[in-house]
């Protein structure tokens, strides 16, 4: 793409300057901005010509002075000319290093990108989650093959990343990668992350993304109604793994667990509750966040159900439970045996505790996000599904008050 520039040559006078001879300063302006070096030249005020930028005169001391200003300018244009053959980000500043002759310091958006999430992988299991490191390596994929696409080279100066690169990524992951609007949302606000880095290192002067808005659109949780839970609960299955895949996947829609927080759930954070009841006392795995929960009477028994496995007490968990790919490819199996025909997988499980179990039996949302472990009531709601049948339920009242 061709950018534009333009040079002036102008004097530049000290402070409290009374007479004699001003230094002159060449500006470089691009789309607006600007950058300025001394020429190493001055001369009085009164033989200048500010309009043509040079010095006034036909002599042959003013022709040699002015063609040395033509020189500089010459040098402008051919450092105008090498970057655009590099098909590298003209900037005022860029130009003014290459007529000095200093060397930039040059920092590339994919080195950053592999620096942080070297730093995110040294700190998994203390800040980040595992899933957390994959899903910046997955969007350090993406980017890296953006960048192939758009500008046909391994990497860029992370200088060069600006509107265009962000809206061309955008319709990179929508239209080539074939992403929905949520997943390429989420791609770029990983993106927007290593931005914010280069931002406060300050190695980049202005947020690419200021102009930049897509909103992650809000999707219908999928969850299990009580007719589909209870066709799951009295299913006898033909294998014993059927079973135990479908029982830990009913404890968590007893209990709302999500399937970490069901894979490290240890048997002592089984705990009396203050009502003499059983609890479930333990931190979310994502968030850390305390996560109290009052165990019904089919979870007990789910529990009781597993507590001399082998598994379980070897490792001290409450559960033996499967790896998440295990789980999810078996529940698929479960859900065309109990003529399910939602697409089933274990998260599915969180869902139907907010809805089926808990809201559409009066459980208060303020009860339920507790339980959840959520910090923010308005996470709660994009689980919460509200059923239709709750909806009569609570219209059957006013009814009778009309």
């Amino acid at each position: 793409m061709k950018t534009n520039f333009s040079l002036l040559f102008y004097l530049k006078k000290p402070k409290n300057y009374t007479d004699g001879p001003v230094p002159i300063y060449l500006r470089i302006t691009v789309a607006g901005k600007r950058s300025e070096t001394t020429t190493a030249r001055s001369c009085d005020p009164l033989q200048w010509n500010s309009k043509a930028g040079r010095l006034k005169g036909t002599k042959e001391a003013s022709r040699t002075f002015n063609a040395y200003l033509d020189q500089l300018q010459a040098m402008v244009y051919d450092a105008h000319q090498s970057l655009t053959e590099q098909k590298a980000a003209i900037t005022a500043e860029r130009l003014k290093s290459k007529l000095t002759g200093k060397t930039e310091s040059v920092r590339m958006i994919l080195d950053i990108f592999k620096d942080h999430n070297a730093q995110v992988a040294a700190l998994v299991g203390a800040d980040f989650a595992k899933g957390t490191l994959e899903r910046y390596q997955t969007s350090l994929k993406h980017t890296s093959e953006f960048i192939k696409w758009k500008y046909n080279t391994a990497d860029i100066d992370i200088r060069d990343i600006d509107h265009d690169f962000i809206t061309s990524y955008d319709f990179y992951l929508r239209s080539v990668r074939k992403c929905g609007n949520n997943s390429a949302v989420k791609y770029l606000k990983n993106f927007k992350k290593i931005v914010r880095i280069c931002i406060a290192s300050g190695w980049l002067n202005s947020d690419p993304f200021v102009n930049y808005k897509a909103k992650v659109k809000v999707v219908d949780r999928v969850f299990l109604n009580n007719e589909e839970l209870q066709r799951m609960v009295v299913k006898q299955f033909a294998t014993e793994r059927l079973g135990q895949i479908r029982d830990i996947f009913l404890f968590s829609c007893y209990t709302g667990l999500s399937y970490a927080d069901v894979f490290k759930l240890k048997a002592f954070e089984v705990v009396t509750g203050p009502d003499c009841e059983k609890w479930i006392n333990t931190k979310r795995q994502k968030t850390a966040t305390p996560t109290r929960i009052p165990l019904l009477p089919s979870a007990i028994a789910i529990l009781n159900k597993y507590s001399d496995s082998p598994i379980c007490e070897n490792s001290g968990k409450a559960l033996p439970v499967s790896t998440n790919q295990k789980m999810n490819a078996y529940l698929k199996e479960i859900a065309d045996i109990c003529a399910i025909t939602k697409k089933l997988t274990f998260h599915i499980a969180r869902h139907t505790f907010a809805t089926t179990v808990t809201l559409s039996n009066g459980v208060p949302i303020e009860s339920v996000s507790k339980m959840l472990g959520h910090t923010n009531i308005k996470t709660t709601q994009h689980y919460a599904k509200i059923l239709d049948l709750k909806v009569g339920q609570d219209m059957s009242k006013l009814r009778q008050l009309y």
